[in-house]
């Protein structure tokens, strides 16, 4: 089943997938990162399109038009702020992936592509976060041939090697 997972390390926005998860706020009307990246490819009809959604809660997403980005689909989800572990994070961060993917079943996706929710701006701790994505996506993955291929797209180096370790069940520190 982890043939269905590749985890790349690059530009979200280049990537050749029919939906493109951003890392989005709760305003869903762009922001930094990865959001202001998709919102600036995707052109101003993608905020347009935002702004008729309303605001979307943490663990929840909320699916667009991809416009000028080569995915036909945006699923925007709404990661948690890290407040240090105690305050529901990793079951609202699981949640932000699962309610992805079900948006990206719901619209006939066959390839999703996702940045590494909350561990930018929102402070999420990069190994934790690609333990609960991962477990995340092989548990969705196991219950939904659906999905043909999950990307995790990491700009950084280190946050690629995260995923790597999590992906393969090995936590930070172990050989």
């Amino acid at each position: 089943m982890h043939e269905r997972i590749r985890i790349v390390q690059g530009d979200i926005t280049i990537q050749d997938v029919d939906a493109l998860v951003n890392a989005a706020n709760t305003s869903l009307l762009g922001g930094g990162g990865v959001d202001g990246a998709i919102h600036r490819v995707a052109g101003p009809e993608l905020l347009a399109e935002c702004r008729t959604l309303g605001c979307c809660p943490a663990g929840e997403a909320k699916i667009t038009r991809g416009y000028r980005l080569p995915a036909t689909w945006v699923i925007h989800a709404v990661g948690p702020v890290w407040r240090g572990g105690g305050s529901g994070e990793p079951e609202l961060l699981a949640s932000a992936y699962r309610r992805a993917l079900e948006e990206a079943v719901k619209a006939g996706a066959k390839s999703v592509a996702f940045p590494a929710i909350s561990t930018g701006a929102y402070g999420y701790p990069k190994d934790a976060a690609a333990e609960v994505a991962t477990a995340t996506i092989k548990a969705f993955l196991a219950a939904c041939p659906q999905i043909e291929e999950v990307r995790l797209v990491c700009f950084s180096e280190d946050s690629a090697q995260a995923h790597m370790r999590a992906l393969a069940g090995r936590v930070q520190g172990e050989r």
